[in-house]
C-alpha cells in the first residue's frame, strides 16, 4: 500500500492526475508549532475527500512551543469527525527551532501533546520521525504509538527492535 504526504511546499496539486492505483492514502500537513496553519491544508483535505482518498493530518512539532499549545493548534484546525487515518505528529530536527531543550523536557512536551490529541480524537498519534531523532529521543518511548519512519537509504531497522507501520523511502514522490 502506497501513499503520499503533501503540504504547501508542493504548491497546488492537480488531484485528478494522481495515479489511484499507486496513491491509496495521503498525509496532509495541517499545522506547525503553536499557531501556524498550513496554507493549503483545507484545499488538500477537501480534494483528498472529494477524490475518495483516505487522509490523515499531521502536525510539525516545534521544540520552542509547549505540547499543550501545539495540541490545541492541531485540534482547532483538524476536523474531529472526518479523520480517516490517525492524527500524526512530525518529530525531527530538520526545520526546527534552535532553542536548546533537555531531552527530558522535550519528552514531557511530546507526552502532553499526545495526551491531549489522543483524548480528543480517541486514537493513538502516529509518530513520523527520522532514524536520528528516533535514536536520540524516541527509542524505548511511546511503545503504543505507531511509527512512520523516514529512511531514504535503507530499509528501516529501529535500534530497539520496534516495528514501523509506515516507511517513507523517498522524498521525490512516486
Amino acid at each position: 500500500v502506497q501513499g503520499i504526504d503533501v503540504s504547501h511546499h508542493q504548491q497546488k496539486i492537480d488531484w485528478n492526475k494522481l495515479d489511484r492505483q499507486a496513491v491509496q492514502f495521503v498525509f496532509i500537513k495541517a499545522a506547525e508549532g503553536g499557531n501556524h496553519k498550513d496554507s493549503l491544508f483545507q484545499i488538500n483535505w477537501r480534494e483528498a475527500r472529494h477524490h475518495k482518498i483516505q487522509a490523515g493530518a499531521y502536525h510539525f512539532f516545534t521544540f520552542c512551543k509547549s505540547g499543550d499549545e501545539q495540541a490545541r493548534n492541531y485540534i482547532h484546525y483538524v476536523p474531529k469527525d472526518s479523520i480517516d487515518l490517525p492524527p500524526i505528529v512530525d518529530l525531527e530536527y530538520g526545520g526546527n527551532c534552535q532553542q536548546a531543550n533537555r531531552k527530558e523536557d522535550l519528552i514531557v512536551e511530546i507526552s502532553k501533546y499526545f495526551e491531549i490529541v489522543e483524548n480528543h480524537y480517541r486514537r493513538r498519534v502516529l509518530i513520523y520521525t527520522t532514524n536520528e531523532f528516533y535514536r536520540n529521543y524516541l527509542q524505548n518511548k511511546f511503545p503504543n504509538n505507531p511509527i512512520w519512519i523516514r529512511d531514504i537509504l535503507t530499509t528501516p531497522n529501529l535500534p530497539d527492535g520496534r516495528k514501523w507501520t509506515f516507511w517513507q523511502y523517498t522524498n521525490r514522490g512516486l
